[in-house]
C-alpha cells in the first residue's frame, strides 16, 4: 500500500484487523438489496456492509444505487462476521467492513459482458473490450505469474551468472529464409526496414563484440497469421554465450527454469531427458513428443515380413518402407466405431495414409481383416510385439517410414483426446514433462521444390562436428548442432551452436541454400574479425507461460494480443491511412475492386 491513499487492499484484511478503521478502493463486484456489496481490487474481495441507520442514509443511497463495476472509495470499521455467516471460500471471509463514508470515483455504464470467469464470452468480444477482460481473476493471475517468472529469470541470468541485458533494434533489414517479416516503409524511395523475427544476427554480433553473455526479453515479429500458439508479435527469452557447447546451454536453461519455476506448480526434475530427432520421429511421429503418456509407435516390420499380405510386402519392398502401429489401451471400451472411422479418415486426408485396425477380443483372439492371412503363431507374435491386452485397439500403417510415423504420431494424439473425452485419465494435467530433442538434420528439402534445400533451424546453425566433412559432399546427410526444448508436446525453446567461420557461413548460404550472401555481408565480415565460438537459445515466453497455467491459447497470457486473424479488435488495427500520410514514403495503394466500391459507399 506504499505511495497510495488506501490503507489496505481488498484481499488482505483478516480477523487480526478487527476494530481498525480502513480505507479501501476498488470495483463493485456485486451488490445485494442495499444490504451489502462486494468490493474487488487486484488482490481479492472484501464484503462491505451498507449502513441502514438514518445518520448514514446518504451512504446507503450512494452504495445501493452504484452500478456494478463502478470504482468506489469506502472508509469503515473492520468487524467480525456474525457467527455462522463466515465464508471459508474467501480469504477475507471471516470479516466484513461496516461502511461509514463512501465516494463514487467513476460510475460504470452498462457492460457488454459480466466480469466473471465462469461467464462464457466470445473471444471477439473479449478482444474488443480487452480492458474489461483484464479485470477477470484468471487473466490477472496469468499476467502476475508471467511478471514474477520474468523477474526471477533476470535475477538468475544477470545477478547469478553475469549475463548482460542488451536491447537490440526492431528496425532492421530482411533476413533470408525463415518466416515472413513485416515491412516498414522508409522515406527513401523503394527502401524498407524489416521487423526482425528474432534478434539472431544482433546477438551473434554481440558475441563478436566480446560481451560474452547476452540476454534480452525480446519482442519478435512474424507475418504468418495467427494460430492458437502463434501471434504476429510475441516475446522470447533470448540468450547467447561465447565459448559454450550444447551441453552448457542445456544446463543453463535447466537451471534457469528451476530457479524461476512457480512454487505453486509441480516441481521440475533436472537434468531433462534427451532424445534424437530420429528417435522422436520413430517413437512419437513428431519432433515435439508429448511424453506424459505411452502409446508409442512400434515397428512390427519383422513380425509381418514373411506374411502373404500384399500391401505389407509392397511397403517393405521400398528402401525406407516399414510397418508400424500404435496400441490404444481399452480402445473397444472407450472409442466408438465413429471415432475409429474419424481416425482413419484423418490419416487418409492429411497424410494419404491407409490405416488397418486390429482388435483383441475378450477371449484373446484378434478381430481384423488381416487375421485370415496370419496363422496362430503369427497372431501370437503380433500380440506379444504390440503388448496387446483384452479390448485394446491397434492402428497399423504400412509405407514410407517418415509418412507412416507422422500419420501414426497424429493419430496417437487424436486417440488420447478421444480417450480422455470418454473418461479415461491418460495425461496428468498437473505434470510437466520437459524433453530435449537433438541431432536434427541441418537441411530439409523444400516442401514446394524437394530438389532444393532449406535450413531446418536457420542458416547460422553449425553442422554436427562428426558430420562437418559431409557438408561439402552430401549436405542432406549432415546433422546439426540444433536443439529444441519440448514441454508436454509443445516446443517452448530452440537454439543451436552457431557457425563462427566466415568461409563456412558463406558456403552454406551460397552453395547449399542458393541465397544471396550479400544480404548478410555485415555478419559474414564480422566473422572474419576474430569471432569466438558461440551458441544460444530462445525460449518462447508466451507459450511457456500458457502451458504452466494450462491456458487454451497464448492470447490468455498476453495483455493485449491480436485476434486469430492478427487484428487488434479493440483499436481496430491495422487501419487505413490517407494518401497524404503515405506520400513521404513514396507509396501508393492499389485497391482491389470490391474495396474501392466499399470505400466509395
Amino acid at each position: 500500500n506504499s505511495f497510495v491513499t488506501r490503507t489496505n487492499t481488498c484481499g488482505e484484511l483478516r480477523s487480526a484487523h478487527v476494530g481498525q478503521k480502513v480505507t479501501l478502493y476498488g470495483w463493485v463486484q456485486y451488490q445485494r438489496q442495499g444490504l451489502f456489496l462486494v468490493l474487488r481490487d487486484f488482490q481479492g474481495l472484501t464484503q462491505i456492509i451498507i449502513p441502514q441507520d438514518e445518520a448514514h442514509s446518504h451512504v446507503k443511497e450512494l452504495l445501493s444505487n452504484t452500478p456494478v463495476e463502478s470504482v468506489v472509495r469506502v472508509t469503515g470499521i473492520v468487524s467480525p462476521r456474525p457467527l455462522g455467516q463466515e465464508n471459508p471460500k474467501m480469504p477475507t471471509g471471516e470479516i466484513e467492513v461496516r461502511a461509514e463514508t463512501a465516494e463514487i470515483l467513476n460510475s460504470c455504464k452498462k457492460l457488454p459482458f459480466e466480469i466473471k470467469d465462469f461467464i462464457k464470452k466470445s473471444e471477439a468480444l473479449r478482444m474488443q473490450y480487452r480492458y474489461l477482460d483484464l479485470r477477470s481473476f484468471q487473466l490477472q493471475s496469468n499476467l502476475r505469474l508471467r511478471s514474477h517468472m520474468v523477474m526471477r529469470m533476470r535475477e538468475y541470468l544477470c545477478n547469478l551468472h553475469g549475463f548482460v541485458d542488451v536491447e537490440t533494434p526492431t528496425l532492421f533489414k530482411r533476413t533470408p529464409g525463415g518466416a515472413k517479416e513485416f515491412l516498414v516503409p522508409s522515406r527513401e524511395a523503394g527502401k524498407f526496414y524489416s521487423l526482425p523475427q528474432s534478434p539472431q544476427q544482433f546477438k551473434q554480433l554481440l558475441m563478436v563484440g566480446g560481451l560474452d553473455r547476452y540476454f534480452q526479453v525480446a519482442r519478435c515479429y512474424r507475418d504468418e497469421g495467427s494460430r492458437p500458439d502463434r501471434q504476429p508479435e510475441f516475446t522470447q527469452i533470448d540468450i547467447e554465450m561465447s565459448f559454450v557447447d550444447q551441453a552448457g546451454i542445456q544446463r543453463l536453461i535447466e537451471g534457469l527454469l528451476q530457479h524461476s519455476w512457480p512454487e505453486e506448480r509441480a516441481l521440475i526434475i533436472t537434468p531433462f531427458p534427451s532424445m534424437t530427432y530420429e528417435e522422436a520421429l520413430a517413437e512419437y511421429g513428431t519432433d515435439k513428443p508429448d511424453t506424459r503418456f505411452g502409446m508409442k509407435i512400434m515397428d512390427i516390420s519383422d513380425v509381418l515380413r514373411g506374411s502373404d499380405i500384399h500391401f505389407v510386402q509392397n511397403a517393405l519392398s521400398y528402401p525406407h518402407g516399414s510397418i508400424r502401429a500404435i496400441c490404444i489401451p481399452q480402445g473397444v471400451r472407450y472409442l466408438t466405431s465413429k471415432d475409429l472411422e474419424s481416425l482413419k479418415e484423418s490419416a487418409k486426408s492429411h497424410f494419404n495414409q491407409e490405416i488397418m485396425e486390429i482388435i483383441r477380443r475378450p477371449d484373446g483372439s484378434l478381430k481384423s481383416l488381416l487375421t485370415k492371412f496370419l496363422g496362430e503363431k503369427k497372431q501370437s507374435e503380433l500380440i506379444h510385439a504390440l503388448n496387446m491386452e483384452e479390448d485394446d485397439v491397434v492402428l497399423l500403417a504400412a509405407g514410407e517410414h517418415k509418412q507412416v510415423c507422422s500419420a501414426l504420431g497424429t493419430l496417437r494424439l487424436l486417440s488420447a483426446n478421444l480417450l480422455e473425452a470418454a473418461g479415461l485419465a491418460l495425461r496428468d494435467p498437473t505434470a510437466f514433462h520437459f524433453l530435449w530433442v537433438v541431432d536434427f538434420p541441418l537441411f530439409l528439402p523444400k516442401a514446394e521444390n524437394p530438389t532444393e534445400l532449406e535450413s531446418a533451424h536457420h542458416p547460422f546453425t553449425a553442422p554436427h562436428p562428426s558430420d562437418a566433412s559431409l557438408l561439402y559432399s552430401d549436405p542432406t546427410k549432415v546433422r546439426s548442432q540444433h536443439y529444441d526444448l519440448v514441454l508436454n508436446g509443445s516446443e517452448v525453446g530452440g537454439g543451436s551452436i552457431r557457425i563462427h567461420s566466415a568461409e563456412q557461413q558463406r558456403f552454406v548460404l551460397e552453395e547449399v541454400l542458393k541465397e544471396d550472401s550479400k544480404v548478410l555481408s555485415h555478419l559474414i565480415e564480422a566473422l572474419e574479425f576474430g569471432a569466438p565460438p558461440h551458441g544460444g537459445i530462445a525460449l518462447g515466453l508466451d507459450r511457456l507461460i500458457s502451458l504452466i497455467v494450462d491456458a487454451p491459447s497464448i492470447r490468455d497470457v498476453i495483455a493485449f494480443p491480436k485476434s486469430f486473424r492478427g487484428r487488434d479488435l479493440m483499436g481496430n488495427a491495422p487501419d487505413y491511412i490517407t494518401p497524404e500520410e503515405l506520400e513521404p514514403y513514396h507509396i501508393q495503394v492499389s485497391w482491389p475492386l470490391e474495396e474501392k466500391e466499399a470505400k466509395k459507399n
